[in-house]
């Protein structure tokens, strides 16, 4: 299989916080990664590394190397626009934008030049389909996104995040604020992209990484502690820190 992304010697500071530690990590093609840990350990700030974002937060520093598919993200030539519609994100709290659910989902496109009305209603209908919206809104297209439900608004964003066709999706907790039949259809959709995109996924619940994850990277204080296919490290963890924490013994 081949590598999608990796890091290498990446580390991330907060102004003087040093929050990542000479991360190294192989993200493969087509396949789930799930980041686990403790809290402030550096799972979110990770992901933001992925496409840029980190750089929006006041303070923060990047040293290191980011590839995509072998090319450096914080190359000085390369275009970020292009690289946040190529890596994609979705938040732990849905972020419906202030407009209809037609328009959300249409708003990447139109911001990437398609203009085509055929084209757009094809784009909204499939991206919709893909979370398993399409049935539940098809007939109310022009209500507003926020007379959803918290649980169709997360797939909603899912959905604006696949209008633009991103090679990668990266999602943060996408689920912790959801019942237990929306996170079901979820990780559902979460499993069925991979046949089309590689997906990183930061969660704490440790029953969601070992149901939807291929790969798993358990970091503890900034440093990748343990990473290798999900069966693996929950099954037979290398390390004992990984053991414990999967064990329940902090977090």
């Amino acid at each position: 299989m081949e590598y999608k992304m990796e890091t290498q010697n990446l580390n991330v500071w907060y102004g003087d916080n040093h929050v990542l530690k000479d991360v190294d990590l192989k993200i493969l093609e087509n396949q789930v990664t799930a980041l686990i840990g403790p809290s402030g350990c550096g799972k979110s700030t990770l992901l933001m590394t992925l496409n840029r974002l980190i750089e929006l937060i006041d303070g923060a520093r990047v040293e290191g190397r980011v590839l995509l598919d072998g090319e450096d993200i914080y190359n000085h030539d390369v275009d970020v626009t292009d690289i946040r519609r190529r890596v994609g994100m979705v938040f732990q709290k849905p972020n419906p934008l202030p407009k209809s659910i037609y328009e959300n989902v249409a708003y990447g496109p139109r911001i990437h030049g398609v203009r085509d009305k055929k084209k757009l209603d094809r784009i909204v209908k499939k991206s919709l389909q893909a979370v398993g919206l399409w049935d539940e809104v098809h007939d109310r297209l022009n209500d507003s996104a926020f007379n959803l439900s918290v649980g169709q608004q997360q797939r909603l964003c899912i959905a604006r995040a696949l209008a633009v066709k991103p090679e990668v999706l990266l999602m943060d907790e996408p689920c912790s604020a959801l019942d237990p039949t929306t996170t079901r259809r979820i990780e559902e959709v979460i499993r069925a992209l991979k046949t089309t995109i590689t997906v990183v996924i930061v969660t704490h619940n440790m029953h969601q990484a070992m149901r939807v994850s291929d790969y798993t990277a358990f970091l503890y204080m900034g440093r990748i502690a343990e990473y290798g296919e999900t069966e693996q490290v929950f099954e037979n963890p290398k390390n004992p820190l990984t053991r414990d924490y999967i064990n329940g013994r902090f977090g």
